[in-house]
């Protein structure tokens, strides 16, 4: 493993989102003449790693990133203020600049895909990310509660799980940990809302599964809770945007609330009957997005795509 001149700052993990103005730099400067194919993974900066003319990049995208095309709320969770705008718009011209290098893209949700044809002028196929569905197992429902299992920033909404769990009168159970944790536990004063943090596989297995439901409080880029909640046996009730659309099969595997505020959650949550959907057909769907098809599906592209440059 070879790792960027950042990993020698200091504070390099908590201090990362200060960094961010270099790693353009970062990315760029790594060498990698010596390879004919390069296949990235990335949400923002990798897409703008510099290769040889006769080499091929394949780019697996998972979104385009926040900063180009909801640079408001990001701004507002890059722990700066108003300060960072003029740093996060030059940000956004890098990446639009660095996303015509790759050879190929491949976008994790059509979602996606229609993102990175409308911010950068590129065409993607589509690949679902990969489940690992073992991690999982089919738990009993029997706590009469719902459960959100996201990193805590602001755009994941998270404080919309909150009020409308609030609203409801249902319990709510917060998985996760992040920069917008102490703002969501004071919103939360009052509530039955239950902060666990990060947890280990196994708690976060029992947490979901005993869940009554999942909950997808934001608009989502894939949508991989769902997949993950219904490989533990359990549907989600999420909002009706984005890559959720994709991975949730509404009245099989979970069901949509419709606008996006909290009394609209609330009132899809009053009417929400979790003993309506069948454990096995949930894990048997989550079991479509397993990693064996995944692996063999982006070879196959990956394969197809070097050829193209023989």
């Amino acid at each position: 493993m070879h790792t960027s001149f950042l990993q020698r700052f200091p504070l390099h993990r908590r201090a990362f989102r200060l960094y961010a103005p270099l790693y353009p730099l970062a990315f760029e400067a790594f060498d990698l003449r010596a390879f004919d194919v390069i296949v990235s993974s990335t949400t923002a900066w990798a897409k703008g790693v510099k290769f040889r003319p006769d080499a091929v990049h394949i780019c697996y995208i998972n979104t385009v990133s926040r900063f180009v095309f909801d640079a408001d709320r990001y701004v507002g969770g890059f722990g700066l203020g108003a300060l960072a705008r003029p740093v996060v718009t030059e940000l956004a011209r890098w990446d639009v600049r660095a996303a015509q290098r790759p050879t190929r893209f491949i976008a994790n949700s059509r979602n996606v895909a229609n993102r990175v044809r409308r911010w950068y002028g590129r065409e993607a196929d589509v690949l679902p990310c990969p489940v690992d569905v073992d991690r999982f197992s089919i738990g009993r429902g029997e706590g009469d509660y719902a459960v959100v299992v996201s990193r805590l920033l602001p755009y994941k909404r998270v404080d919309r799980a909150i009020a409308g769990c609030a609203l409801a009168g249902v319990p709510l159970h917060i998985v996760g940990s992040g920069p917008d944790a102490a703002r969501l536990q004071a919103l939360a004063r009052g509530t039955r809302t239950t902060f666990h943090g990060a947890v280990d596989d196994a708690e976060r297995n029992a947490l979901v599964g005993a869940a009554r439901a999942a909950i997808l409080p934001g608009e989502e880029d894939f949508g991989l809770v769902p997949l993950e909640a219904a490989a533990a046996g359990r549907p989600t009730l999420a909002y009706a945007a984005g890559g959720a659309l994709e991975t949730i099969v509404e009245g099989q595997t979970g069901a949509f609330f419709r606008e996006p505020t909290a009394q609209s959650l609330a009132d899809a949550l009053r009417g929400f009957d979790a003993g309506a959907f069948d454990p096995e057909r949930l894990r048997a769907h989550a079991q479509t997005f397993a990693p064996a098809q995944f692996v063999a599906r982006l070879r196959a592209l990956v394969d197809e795509t070097a050829a193209g440059r023989r």
